[in-house]
């Protein structure tokens, strides 16, 4: 493209950092994808490991040049800051303890953020986070990947219009058996590194399921029924002999609208590989989605057969076909919506480089402070033998 035809610049890539995701880790390589898969990203610099070494191979391996593979995630904010062609943007795929300082050193330096969540380990480091970019004027996406799928988008858009009538209840349950085992024990020895970090309160912080895959299922569930719960009773297990953080999360709802909601997370559901499923039951309808069938909806007017909806359906909200890549029957997934969280986010940039303010488009900072004002009702609830807790979220 020529410099007429942009003169802004605001359609050419977004220069973006990371810090983490270097050899061997799963979610930065994510990330990565993701932000290929539109062409609105250039990935030029990175902290990808603190090791020196591992930090240039990794960097090495992406294209990064040696000069921009940092191995202290300060300097690289410092320097990028000072560059003319320093990065727009931050993707942060640490483990959950350096969320907070991390993405405090890029936005003091002035450069957006994309944050795995959960956003931080605690609500006060949450806080202290949207207030730091609120003041710096720095946009910040926290990637709940799974309010990106077309069909949940949908599902939002069709309780948002009243389809469903008046919402009653709200299931929401999100199981894995991956830590079934014992396997933090000899994390390090036979590659289990993500168990050993993952169970480990220092790092992950006091949440274990709940942190992990807990926060993904309240997202999900708030981000399509439109409701956020008042008052929580939970009961945080931990089944495994040793464990240092829960491994199983039951949660009671209540909303104050009188809705009633369900939320179960589980790490040691033997069988259960990566199941999230949401059910929202209202006065006149209900809908079911599963993220092992994510392109099929199933709408349950009452009185009337079930409707089987699937991505791509000329019929289906705006706001679904905008998220969806190929035609009808070439399924999409996981890399899809993590895609979608990074497009929209590129536009929020756009916006940003133009001086637009428009409001976000991606779960962001507001998302952050909820989920974690959850996570601390739920372990106090569950400390007090699952008493009912009001869930109060700092405005």
């Amino acid at each position: 493209m020529s410099q007429s035809s942009d003169p802004r610049g605001e359609l050419r890539p977004i220069r973006l950092g990371m810090v983490g995701g270097g050899q061997g880790a799963f979610i930065g390589a994510v990330h990565r994808i993701a932000a290929r898969l539109d062409g609105q990203y250039e990935l030029v610099a990175g902290a990808l490991s603190s090791d020196a070494a591992r930090a240039l191979a990794s960097g090495a391996e992406l294209g990064i040049g040696a000069a921009r593979c940092y191995s202290d995630y300060r300097d690289m904010a410092r320097a990028e800051a000072a560059r003319p062609d320093g990065i727009e943007a931050v993707a942060i795929v640490t483990p959950n303890h350096l969320h907070h300082p991390v993405a405090c050193a890029f936005i003091d330096a002035g450069i957006h953020v994309i944050c795995d969540k959960p956003l931080t380990t605690t609500l006060a480091d949450a806080l202290d986070l949207r207030q730091r970019a609120a003041a710096r004027g720095v946009r910040f996406a926290l990637t709940h990947n799974y309010s990106a799928y077309p069909l949940i988008r949908a599902a939002r858009a069709m309780v948002a219009a009243g389809q469903l009538g008046s919402v009653r209840i709200v299931q929401v349950e999100y199981a894995q058996d991956w830590l079934a085992a014992d396997l933090e024990a000899t994390g390090h020895v036979n590659g289990h590194k993500q168990a050993a970090w993952r169970t480990d309160p220092a790092l992950a912080g006091p949440a274990g399921c709940l942190g992990d895959i807990g926060t993904h299922a309240a997202q999900l569930a708030e981000y399509v029924s439109g409701l956020s719960p008042a008052e929580i009773s939970a009961d945080c297990t931990t089944f495994v002999p040793g464990r240092r953080v829960d491994d199983h999360v039951q949660v009671q709802l209540r909303y104050a609208q009188g809705a009633r909601g369900l939320l179960w997370a589980s790490q040691v559901a033997c069988g259960e590989e990566n199941h999230l499923r949401l059910r929202v039951y209202g006065t006149q309808a209900a809908i079911h989605w599963d993220q092992d069938l994510p392109n099929e909806l199933t709408w349950h007017p009452a009185g009337e057969p079930a409707r089987r909806l699937t991505r791509g359906m000329a019929s289906l909200p705006d706001v679904a076909a905008a998220a969806t890549r190929t035609p009808p029957g070439h399924p999409e997934g996981y890399l899809e919506a993590f895609g979608n969280l990074y497009r929209d986010f590129a536009e929020d940039l756009r916006d940003a480089r133009a001086g637009r303010l428009t409001p976000a488009r991606v779960p962001g900072l507001d998302d952050g402070v909820r989920s974690l004002a959850f996570v601390e009702a739920v372990l106090a609830s569950s400390r007090a033998n699952a008493a009912w807790t009001t869930l109060s979220v700092p405005a």
